[in-house]
């Protein structure tokens, strides 16, 4: 939708219920921009569920396919990739990439070894956010383009035509360090979150105000106020990937910090479940899968292994989620009445507070002490 403004652009996706939706003026995710710019009509993209048709369309492939990470292999399935780049070659052999999946330091080295044929490849990292990807992308905080030929300046300019921020930053990396980039600014995200969350274990631990200390961190400009609210431990579809994925790069060289974080993480989630089961309930009721306010996105939430980890110790357990039309999620019952939902646990764990369990707040666990994303 981004280019979408001033180019002429197809879009494919292998899921014709996405397809249908985009047709029909309806946004298949929760953001309030793409929303609003289905509604507006700002994007001329037109779509298509016909690989040969978007191949054959335009000048550049934009290749933006989950790369999710494999813990039997410990790295990223970057298979959809090749599979988009193997099969467009045989539509069109001179066909241009430009790659924004999220993909391990040097990959796309050895894919230029894999296709030597393909004389352009281009690893542009994402740099977005849940429930604010479009925004995101309107006002990037940077666009990263990695390569340095003239192939890379025309890529940048096909992004400045069509982002609102004009002055935002352009840099040109080597691929390889274009990779980094991404990978080491999650993994500093991630430590952030896991920093402040043990901060919250060790005031948990002593009877201290949490808020009071982070409060008083942050007024040190090199601190600052982001990333900062505790929570169930990091989560949704970026950060836990990409730190593993990193700690695997790292596996020839020394490091403790890497491997720390991830350990963090998990550690944090079991110190959220004993607190939890040292009220001794028999049901829990999980207040929303989703990461933050305005997604729909519940993938790899933190939520989810407290409930396994709850589970495993004899805990029933039910969930509200309103963007779920079932009556179950994984094996486990969905209350879909918020008053049947409140009324049903003896306690309600909830990663970010709401106002509509104000009336049942005594039964609330939760860690959020800012009352935000």
């Amino acid at each position: 939708m981004l280019l979408g403004q001033h180019e002429d652009v197809v879009g494919y996706d292998i899921d014709s219920r996405k397809i249908a939706l985009l047709e029909q003026g309806v946004s298949p995710l929760v953001d309030e921009y793409i929303e609003k710019f289905i509604k507006e009509k700002r994007s001329n993209v037109r779509y298509t569920s016909d690989f040969e048709q978007a191949v054959l369309h335009g000048e550049y492939l934009v290749i933006a396919t989950p790369t999710d990470y494999d813990e039997s292999t410990d790295y990223f399935n970057t298979s959809s990739i090749e599979d988009v780049i193997g099969k467009a070659i045989q539509i069109k052999a001179d066909a241009k990439f430009i790659i924004k999946s999220t993909i391990p330091i040097g990959y796309v080295a050895n894919l230029k070894k894999q296709f030597p044929s393909v004389k352009t490849i281009i690893f542009c990292p994402e740099f977005l956010r849940e429930g604010t990807a479009l925004y995101d992308n309107l006002y990037p905080s940077r666009i990263i383009i990695g390569n340095t030929t003239d192939a890379a300046k025309e890529v940048a300019d096909l992004f400045l035509r069509n982002v609102w921020d004009k002055e935002a930053p352009v840099l040109y990396t080597g691929e390889t360090e274009a990779e980094a980039i991404k990978l080491f600014a999650n993994t500093y995200l991630a430590l952030r979150v896991a920093y402040f969350n043990e901060l919250d274990t060790f005031a948990q631990m002593h009877g201290l105000e949490s808020r009071q200390i982070i409060e008083g961190m942050g007024f040190d400009p090199r601190i600052g106020t982001h990333y900062n609210n505790p929570s169930f431990g990091y989560g949704g579809y970026c950060l836990p990937k990409d730190t593993k994925q990193l700690k695997q790069n790292y596996r020839q060289v020394p490091e403790r910090l890497i491997s720390a974080i991830v350990e963090s993480n998990d550690v944090r989630k079991d110190f959220v479940a004993d607190k939890i089961m040292e009220k001794n309930p028999k049901t829990v009721g999980v207040y929303r899968l989703t990461m933050k306010h305005g997604s729909d996105n519940f993938r790899y939430s933190a939520i989810q292994d407290i409930m396994k980890r709850l589970q495993s110790k004899g805990v029933e357990i039910v969930i509200y989620e309103p963007t779920l039309n079932a009556p179950h999620f994984n094996g486990i019952q969905l209350v879909h009445s918020l008053e049947d939902f409140k009324q049903s646990a003896e306690i309600i764990v909830a990663n970010r507070w709401d106002e509509s369990l104000s009336d049942v707040a005594h039964k609330v666990h939760t860690h959020d002490v800012f009352v935000r994303d």
